[in-house]
């Protein structure tokens, strides 16, 4: 318990005290939320997703432009770099976006590939290639290593880049966001390719309750959690060594997120917009809209509470095994 200060004492020292009092309840505030999304053997993230349409996807992932650094891209070139180049990346990045302005169908550019070390790239600093895959899930690749000057990055329009993870009480569809996360999409590209996920699963299961609507929005005067309106797996597959992913932050947390935790590869998938936790965790896709009812079905099975790090927790009786596949043809 505090000294209570003395009458006789300066008055110029209440300002300070509040500013210290201030800071230290954003501290609280702050270690609260950190301490929510780890657990005592495991780390683990909740995020929001995205509701409404398909649109609402691409203005989430709309302001990223971000690609891999040594690492060049193949594919057929539908705008030639020793012709088209740019100062920075991010400019070539958003070049082969503006190939993606049609209501339907593919785009004209689905990777870009840029020369932005002036000294190894030499005469081809600053060229800028657009290109086109065979398909946007599996693209080519010429080259990757630290000898590579090039960075190169994947766009994915309307109808692309979806994967599904595969349940018993159906698939979760998901749009990835390249752009965004490009070294978490790559991750999840790879596993595609393992034809298997022999561990991967949900294992952690909160509703919504009387803290957000329907809609994944949060109720006025309402507490943060617990519950949490998540669901928590691991995309870690049996068998695989698993390579810590770079941090990468980009769309706020919204219903349907699809998130890392830490460095993966925990995750959870939001179902509700989580803008208090702002631009904590790396968000590298949202389920799609019509899928959330799976993800709420998921969130509703049976559960038995439990205690990470002093926060109250729900895990589910039986966890939910998960596969994840290609989806050739979706409406994203």
């Amino acid at each position: 318990m505090g000294r209570k200060p003395i009458d006789s004492e300066p008055t110029r020292w209440a300002p300070l005290a509040l500013l210290l009092m201030g800071l230290l309840s954003c501290t609280v505030v702050y270690m609260f939320a950190s301490t929510v999304l780890r657990t005592t053997n495991e780390s683990f993230e909740m995020v929001g997703g995205h509701g409404g349409d398909d649109e609402g996807l691409e203005r989430e992932s709309g302001e990223c432009c971000r690609g891999m650094e040594n690492l060049e891209l193949w594919g057929a070139a539908v705008k030639w770099g020793s012709e088209f180049k740019f100062n920075s990346s991010e400019e070539c990045c958003r070049a082969c976006k503006a190939m993606c302005t049609g209501n339907d169908g593919p785009c004209l550019c689905d990777t870009w590939v840029f020369c932005g070390n002036r000294d190894a790239c030499g005469s081809q600093f600053g060229e800028c290639w657009l290109k086109k895959q065979k398909d946007t899930l599996a693209p080519e690749r010429q080259e990757a290593g630290n000898k590579v000057s090039w960075t190169s990055g994947l766009i994915f329009g309307k109808g692309e880049g979806i994967v599904g993870l595969e349940t018993e009480y159906g698939t979760l569809h998901i749009k990835l966001f390249p752009d965004c996360a490009p070294y978490s999409v790559a991750f999840i590209l790879e596993l595609l390719n393992v034809r298997h996920c022999a561990g991967c699963q949900f294992y952690r299961a909160e509703g919504r309750g009387q803290i957000w609507d329907s809609q994944g929005n949060h109720l006025k005067d309402a507490s943060f959690g617990p519950p949490f309106a998540l669901i928590q797996g691991t995309l870690e597959a049996q068998g695989t060594t698993f390579q810590k992913i770079p941090i990468e932050v980009c769309p706020d947390i919204r219903r349907g997120s699809v998130a890392w935790i830490g460095s993966g590869p925990e995750f959870f998938i939001s179902l509700a917009n989580h803008r208090e936790w702002k631009k904590s965790y790396t968000v590298f896709g949202s389920v799609l809209p019509e899928d959330m009812e799976i993800a709420e079905k998921i969130a509703h099975l049976p559960t038995t509470p439990d205690v990470w790090n002093n926060i109250n927790v729900s895990v589910l009786e039986k966890p939910v095994p998960l596969l994840i596949q290609q989806i050739k043809k979706a409406t994203a």
